[in-house]
């Protein structure tokens, strides 16, 4: 049997993927204002990448309340989705395949970014520690701060988000994506539901396990409806250690994250779910993901998993011939290479990130990275 390579094309669904190198998610603040509108320069962006076998969007908040950074954008109203038309247009042209990440960032948020600048939802009333928020001070300007105490969703609430997330569905099938995923890591809302941290619940979203998991099943079930459970993804970030540089990137760390995502992942695969998505740590220094849960998740998970966080070609290639992992994701590395698959083809040197230019500004660090000319 050949081994397999990045450039061994990926059957995910009914999608025959023509390499194995994915732009993950990655939030870059560049979205038309006021209205979080995707506008020409976030078509450009995507544009200039497609050349991945897939691609998800940066994180795209299914409503209002789902916001936690200035400039991200949104695919709630008409103006956004005509937005992220263009881009879809855009990458379908240069024979890619794209899914919009939906994103509810929950307690994650200031009341400045809130409708009538009320308080953030989040399953409890409890604060998210370590973590900031970016809002708006003036046009093009922003400071972080810490996030502000959410108020706790009642019941019906928590059924009436789970309907958002279908609406943001159809609103993304409108926009022309292929699928989407569920942005499940980080700390952000459907994360803080499935973490014994954030939920304190009493209803039937609490206490165990497999009630803190509910919402994300529930959500799972409503935009399957819309796509077909094979054009949905999942991204969770199970991190394994506990320093408080890992709460600051990463969010929420459970006692036992292996039990944890093993029981998620085995949800995931009853539900059909065409990928899992496994965001790694990616600082300096970041801690490997065990083999032991590299292993169990293969295991459990039958379709395509992705993995993403510090990956260079080798390290990716080398996952991939152990067999836990069958597509990765390049963040930053994609970032500064637009050209990212035709560099790793033809083995050139790699553009280096320019770190002051990742969240918000202009086309600066953003569209203008120079290719690789053969």
């Amino acid at each position: 049997m050949t081994q397999k390579t990045l450039f061994t094309p990926l059957q995910l669904g009914e999608f025959t993927l023509r390499n194995r190198i994915a732009l993950p998610p990655l939030t870059r603040c560049r979205s038309e204002q006021p209205g979080n509108v995707p506008g020409e320069m976030m078509v450009e962006y995507y544009r200039q990448r497609a050349s991945a076998g897939f691609m998800v969007t940066e994180g795209t908040q299914i409503e209002p309340r789902g916001q936690g950074y200035a400039w991200t954008p949104g695919i709630h109203s008409q103006e956004q989705i005509a937005g992220w038309k263009k881009v879809t247009e855009a990458v379908h042209q240069q024979g890619s395949v794209i899914f919009c990440q939906l994103w509810h960032v929950g307690r994650v948020s200031h009341h400045e970014l809130q409708p009538a600048k009320q308080a953030p939802v989040a399953p409890s009333a409890v604060p998210a520690e370590g973590v900031r928020v970016f809002i708006e001070t003036g046009p093009g300007a922003g400071m972080l701060t810490a996030p502000s105490v959410p108020r706790e969703l009642s019941t019906q609430e928590v059924k009436e988000i789970v309907e958002l997330y279908r609406l943001a569905a159809e609103n993304a099938k409108e926009a022309g994506f292929d699928g989407i995923e569920l942005h499940s890591a980080n700390g952000y809302l459907i994360n803080q539901f499935i973490s014994e941290h954030s939920n304190f619940r009493t209803d039937e979203y609490g206490g165990s396990l497999q009630n803190r998991l509910s919402f994300l099943r529930e959500i799972i079930v409503a935009v399957s409806a819309v796509f077909g459970s094979d054009k949905v993804g999942v991204r969770f970030a199970p991190l394994f250690t506990t320093t408080d540089e890992e709460r600051v990137y990463l969010g929420l760390v459970e006692s036992d994250p292996h039990a944890t995502y093993i029981s998620a992942a085995q949800m995931l695969n009853e539900l059909q779910v065409g990928y899992l998505s496994i965001a790694e740590a990616d600082w300096d220094n970041s801690p490997d993901m065990p083999e032991a849960f590299r292993i169990a998740l293969r295991e459990t998970f039958r379709a395509p998993i992705m993995y993403s966080g510090r990956y260079t070609r080798e390290k990716a290639e080398q996952v991939l011939s152990k067999g836990w992992g069958d597509f990765f994701g390049f963040g930053r590395t994609f970032i500064a290479n637009p050209d990212l698959p035709a560099r790793f083809k033809q083995n050139v040197g790699l553009n280096s990130v320019d770190s002051a230019t990742l969240y918000g500004g202009t086309g600066k660090g953003y569209t203008d990275y120079p290719v690789y000319n053969s």
